[in-house]
């Protein structure tokens, strides 16, 4: 027992005397360079110090006058060393001097104007200019032999959790630390403290509101804004009145107003806060139309950042004049702290930027999904019908393949055939009016992601639950209505062919490789998972494509150009506008994904890796196929079941699959968080458990839900 005391005696010994030799290393003399590395290190020995229960009981040893309030276990350490320094100071005026004339001095040797209004934000708007400038932050050392004080910041406070506990200062602490900032000794021809401060944010708030009106004025944005007016200008009028709104509360903060009465500081900052709020109006009048004539990363970029500078905006004005200054500033700092954190992060890049690619490909591609949603049961027959019709099309394409396969051609020339075969039966059922089943989970998973806006509204959670019944019902019907029908279509084909031609048209060796192929004890699992990738991937393809037909107004073009007008006639060009208006994202999903089906194995190939594609469609038509030949005798071979259970597993996991991906992208374009992710799943859970035919069997009507 004698010895732990003794232990613990000297521990609280040393952690005074680290504390002790921190302050008497402060020194306002020294060399600019030399007092950022002071304040470093005593940012650091903040985070790192000595426990502070230690701490204390050491500083009551040597000063016994100092206060002792018992340790909150719930007050960040950082802000428990903060007030022991605090304390030391108020207990030695000489070296609270030193700290506070070197304190002010770091806002006379730097220049804090780019860290108060441009910190966080990035000077490139190319993903991979940003990536190589965030690799060199991260692995290239900065030098605190500077002015800026921007690059000062994150040298002091390159810790995440830094913003924790700058937010957690409390009211007196902030005090504390003001009145230090403000006590500072100063010569007779220095300018104080509080005076530089204020400058600082005026210069800051000048900046901002600079880049709010150039942003504002961009051509890209100024197209989009609605108008308030018959004027076209009238978009562009809270952005041209701003400069002249900053600069009336500067001047009433001043002091150079006229002082008639005809302008006070409270009018000044209501006019100019009022003209924040009517930029934020005009730039989210912008969603509306991107929603509606499609959008692209560097608007979205653009809008995103625009809104950062307005928030930035409104948060100096709040350290220049709000109720609580000390409290907004040290907000603002922690937000710093968190932005400086996320500067050196490259996973924070990659997620910011797949959102804006999420936010991107999922708008405008919903309105197309909702074809591909059945909620009654007239809608179900008919998805039944049109998946029949277009698993008829499929026993076609199967021989098809099978023939080309047959030419032995090189690997490119093989899978390019086999890719337009594919595209080509996928158009024509399209226009057809007829579907393919795996394309619908890609389809439809962005379309619900407006419901997935509606999850914070009362009932918000069971109408998303009833749109996935729905989604699932459609799934169901389609896949069943190809099968149904491709695999009789195909063995009707290939016996046929074997009384046309002979056993020659399929041989019975490559029907069986082809049977032993689909098996469930096979590969097929894999390759159908990886087929529901590419299946993901010719949505995205084909959301780009309509986004990008919608944004260069590709529709209007061929509508209203004079050539493609005398070519075609003013009518036809209409109707050719409107068509491929409608119809440009599902064929560019039909090409893509028919092409992408065809030249992957081959292209893997090349490579000597044998990844094949498991289409449930044309898995089931070879089945077919590869039955005609063996003969009825088949359905004694234990392959023939295996293949069947392969098919059953392939739907399943292309559908599963390609709807995750595409529900995981909803999810990242709309910002959907954890607990809201939960709160789907379980109700989820809840109807599979109370009403599990709801997600297999329509309904007699349409769900009040979803109306």
């Amino acid at each position: 027992m004698f010895f732990a005391r003794r232990r613990a005696r000297k521990a609280a010994q040393q952690a005074a005397a680290s504390a002790q030799s921190l302050l008497a290393r402060a020194d306002s003399g020294a060399p600019p360079v030399e007092q950022s590395l002071w304040l470093m290190d005593a940012l650091d020995w903040l985070r790192h110090g000595p426990p502070v229960q230690a701490l204390r009981e050491g500083l009551s040893l040597r000063e016994p006058d100092l206060p002792q309030p018992p340790v909150d276990p719930a007050v960040p350490a950082e802000i428990l060393r903060l007030g022991v320094l605090l304390d030391m100071l108020e207990q030695q005026p000489e070296r609270r001097a030193q700290v506070a004339t070197l304190l002010t001095g770091l806002l006379r040797h730097t220049d804090p104007t780019l860290l108060l209004a441009d910190f966080g934000f990035s000077s490139r708007s190319s993903f991979f200019s940003e990536f190589s400038e965030r690799l060199g932050r991260k692995w290239l050392p900065a030098s605190p032999e500077t002015r800026d004080l921007a690059v000062l910041f994150s040298l002091f406070f390159p810790d995440a959790r830094d913003a924790v506990w700058l937010e957690a200062l409390d009211a007196a602490l902030l005090t504390r630390l003001s009145a230090l900032f403000t006590t500072a000794p100063q010569d007779d021809d220095s300018v104080p403290a509080a005076t530089l401060w204020g400058t600082a944010l005026l210069d800051a708030l000048t900046y901002t509101v600079s880049q709010i009106r150039a942003t504002g004025f961009s051509p890209d944005l100024r197209a989009r804004m609605q108008t308030g007016g018959a004027l076209e200008m009238d978009a562009e009028a809270p952005f041209r009145q701003l400069s002249a709104q900053c600069e009336a509360v500067q001047a009433q903060l001043a002091h150079t107003a006229p002082t008639n009465g005809a302008d006070t500081l409270p009018q000044s900052l209501a006019l100019f806060r009022a003209g924040l709020h009517a930029c934020r109006h005009q730039a989210d009048s912008v969603n509306a139309h991107l929603e509606e004539n499609g959008t692209s990363v560097s608007l979205v970029y653009a809008l995103h950042e625009l809104h950062q500078r307005i928030d930035r905006a409104e948060a100096l004005l709040n350290c220049l004049v709000g109720d609580t200054p000390a409290r907004d500033t040290a907000h603002l700092f922690s937000d710093f702290a968190r932005l400086n954190a996320q500067r050196h992060s490259l996973r924070a890049l990659w997620r910011h930027n797949t959102a804006l690619l999420a936010e991107k490909m999922a708008e405008r591609h919903a309105e197309s999904g909702e074809h591909y949603i059945t909620r009654d049961r007239g809608e179900y027959r008919a998805m039944l019908w049109a998946a029949m019709g277009g698993g008829l099309i499929m026993g076609f394409t199967t021989w098809i393949k099978i023939g080309i396969l047959g030419l032995k051609a090189a690997l490119f020339w093989t899978g390019l055939l086999a890719g337009l075969n594919y595209a080509a039966s996928f158009v024509i059922v399209q226009l057809l009016h007829w579907t393919i089943a795996t394309k619908q989970p890609a389809m439809t998973a962005p379309a619900m992601a407006d419901k997935l806006g509606e999850l914070s509204r009362p009932g918000g959670v069971e109408r998303f639950v009833d749109e996935v019944a729905n989604l699932t019902r459609s799934q169901s019907a389609g896949v069943f209505g190809n099968v149904l029908l491709v695999m009789p279509v195909a063995l009707l084909l290939g016996l046929g062919g074997l009384a046309w031609f002979g056993p020659q048209f399929l041989p019975v060796p490559k029907a069986e490789h082809e049977l032993h192929a689909l098996s469930l004890l096979g590969p097929t699992p894999l390759f159908a998972a990886f087929t529901g990738v590419l299946l993901f991937l010719s949505s995205v393809i084909a959301g780009w494509a309509e986004n990008a037909f919608v944004l260069h107004r590709l529709d209007s073009a061929i509508a209203w150009n004079p050539r493609i007008r005398r070519r075609l006639g003013a009518k036809r060009a209409a109707r050719w506008a409107a068509w491929w208006r409608r119809n440009v994202g599902v064929m560019a999903g039909n090409v893509s994904l028919g092409l992408l089906l065809g030249l992957t194995p081959e292209f893997f190939r090349i490579f000597g890796i044998d990844l094949q594609v498991r289409h449930v469609t044309l898995s089931s038509g070879l089945f077919g196929a590869a039955c005609a030949s063996l003969g009825p005798a088949v359905v004694n071979d234990p392959a023939f079941w295996w293949a069947l259970a392969g098919i059953a597993v392939n739907g399943v996991l292309n559908v599963g699959v390609s709807f995750y991906l595409a529900y995981r992208l909803a999810l990242r374009a709309r910002g959907i968080q954890v607990k809201e992710r939960r709160a789907i799943y379980s109700s989820i859970a809840r109807r599979l458990l109370r009403r599990p035919w709801t997600f297999f069997l329509p309904p007699r009507h349409a769900l009040a839900s979803t109306q």
